[in-house]
């Protein structure tokens, strides 16, 4: 054998390599270099563009500025809207988990099903459905004011709190999603030990219930205030102006790119200064249950009043559910430019079904997005399984690092991305190869892919934390080699999250519209932003079918997402 590593130097050397303490760090140093390229560097460019100018500090005086006071206003604003939808999702996702896992009523199966459907609608779309609702021109206030012959409508959704009841019905699936999964596991005999002891409804709540749904609560806080923070559709269509998102918008719209960043930068600081706070909170204390674990069963609802106003609140609540997406595919139905002061649509066509698939202004949009989130989804595929592999399996230094910078992209605005991307690729430079990629077809992939880069990887960390790794140890004691073992046994058996995320990811990339709207080019024109188009210029059928279409979309893949994960591929977004 020394013989033959004489006779094959190179073989010595790669051994010699392959055993050192180091070269762990020289499998992961391509995952940092892609975050430093992609995450650090595009944020540390809008950074030091906050400080042009011959007075360093100038633009931040400027947002600071009680004389011009929009900027604090907005930033209020922003701050303001996302605690109250933190509170709101909250009370209504935690009391339907708590309904639906802890109660057996009439119309409970159906509400559990229907209860998901917010999901199902892309942020523009949701926010589309709800303005055709409940806008000052929508079909129930227009239609109150048709019935009751009145000379206004009697009410109408605008302005902060319209934005606010957009939030609660379109991102309460958070709260819903992880709190079931904690009720799922709560141990029942523990509040029978607090009732027995002489604890009141209200005293076993604050002090067994809520606790241990603490951790579940935390993680969907996070969630909401972040996507809240980063809401521009909501904020836009209910004329609130005075928000983060819609300043950087104008600023970036307006050519005053220092003030862009410099926004930019103060509400990133918000959105991670919110995620440490959370997570301190969580660490503070320990949830785990340490009881016997007998999982939680349903209460049959017995009385007669109760069972009544159960199958009243069922019905109530299947149609809230139900009608976004009806009152779309509603009016995807409508001729352009007919639908101006009546309750409902006068004309209807199915020219915008047909026009989709066969004009090729119309199609151009679908395809755009499809191939863009092809390309970004592959990113995330390549990206996500390495890191998850590395983070799950490999032990080094820099774990906990490697972690945050994957989250970060999920931490920050839409908005924020975009401004870091416009920042860090408006100009030639080594990550983009010395190519300007701002105004290519490559700068909405790579914003996606920054986007969802957790997706993929958080999906495939879970499915490698549930495969024991003796199974690579034998196959690899059996003589295979390493991406022998990885390329058919780690994979087959991680398949089911890494398609979750990769699926997940996907629908995520054709639905975005925050970054999109920054970065797009005419020749590059995603379907998001399409909608928007058509949606300014009232052509209302046409940007309800591209809505009813991306809905359809999404459906087929979470439903696939879903079965494929067991129920867990939800709480990936």
């Amino acid at each position: 054998m020394g013989g033959d590593a004489l006779n094959n130097p190179f073989e010595s050397k790669w051994s010699r390599l392959t055993q050192s303490p180091y070269f762990i760090y020289l499998l992961i140093s391509p995952l940092f270099l892609i975050l430093f390229a992609y995450v650090v560097y595009p944020f540390y460019q809008t950074f030091l563009q906050s400080f042009n100018g011959e007075d360093t500090l100038l633009n931040y005086k400027k947002f600071f500025s009680l004389a011009s006071p929009a900027n604090l206003e907005a930033l209020w604003n922003s701050v303001y809207i996302s605690v109250f939808s933190v509170i709101t999702c909250a009370i209504v996702g935690v009391t339907m988990a708590f309904l639906l896992e802890r109660y057996e009523f009439p119309g409970r199966r159906l509400l559990s099903v229907l209860v998901l459907v917010p999901m199902a609608l892309p942020p523009l779309v949701g926010v589309l459905s709800f303005t055709f609702l409940y806008g000052e021109s929508g079909i129930i206030p227009r239609g109150i004011q048709a019935l009751f012959h009145l000379d206004k409508v009697p009410f109408a959704l605008k302005g902060i709190w319209g934005v606010i009841v957009v939030h609660t019905f379109t991102m309460y699936t958070y709260f819903y999603l992880t709190a079931s999964a904690a009720i799922k596991g709560f141990d029942p005999s523990l509040e029978e030990a607090a009732t027995s002891l002489g604890a009141g409804r209200i005293r076993v709540w604050l002090k067994i219930i809520l606790p241990m749904l603490t951790p579940s609560m935390v993680a969907a806080s996070l969630l909401v205030f972040m996507v809240s923070m980063a809401s521009y559709t909501a904020p836009l269509m209910f004329g609130v102006d005075r928000t983060m998102t819609m300043q950087i918008y104008l600023a970036r719209t307006n050519g005053n790119l220092e003030m862009a960043a410099t926004q930019s930068t103060i509400l990133s600081i918000v959105s991670i200064t919110f995620l440490i706070l959370m997570r301190w909170y969580q660490n503070r204390r320990n949830y785990q249950n340490l009881s016997k674990g007998i999982s939680v069963h349903r209460s049959e609802v017995s009385s007669k009043p109760l069972k009544m106003l159960a199958v009243i609140g069922s019905f109530i609540g299947t149609l809230v559910l139900i009608l976004p997406i009806l009152v779309l595919v509603l009016i995807s139905f409508s001729v352009d430019g007919s639908w101006t002061v009546q309750v409902l649509p006068p004309k209807y066509t199915f020219d915008h079904y047909i026009a989709l698939f066969t004009d090729e202004r119309t199609w151009r949009p679908i395809w755009n997005s499809i191939q863009m989130s092809f390309v970004a989804t592959i990113g995330n595929i390549l990206f996500g399984v390495a890191a998850a592999y590395a983070m799950v399996r490999l032990q080094f230094k820099g774990k906990t690092l490697l972690d945050i910078l994957i989250m970060v992209p999920w931490a920050l605005p839409g908005t924020v991305v975009a401004v870091n991307i416009i920042a860090a690729f408006s100009t030639e430079n080594i990550f983009a190869f010395n190519q300007v990629l701002i105004g290519t077809f490559w700068i909405l992939p790579l914003a996606y892919f920054i986007r969802h880069m957790p997706l993929v990887f958080r999906s495939t960390s879970a499915s490698l934390m549930q495969l024991d790794q003796s199974i690579e140890e034998a196959a690899r004691s059996l003589g295979a080699t390493w991406w022998y073992t990885f390329r058919r046994v780690v994979l087959p058996l991680t398949f089911t999250g890494v398609l979750a995320g990769t699926l997940l990811a996907f629908v995520q990339s054709i639905g975005e519209f925050v970054a999109s709207i920054l970065i797009y080019s005419t020749s590059t024109i995603p379907l998001s932003v399409a909608i928007f188009q058509k949606l300014y210029a009232f052509d209302f059928g046409t940007a309800c079918a591209y809505g009813v279409l991306q809905i359809v979309l999404i459906l087929i893949v979470l439903v696939i997402s879903e079965k494929l994960s067991k129920g867990s591929a939800g709480t990936a977004l």
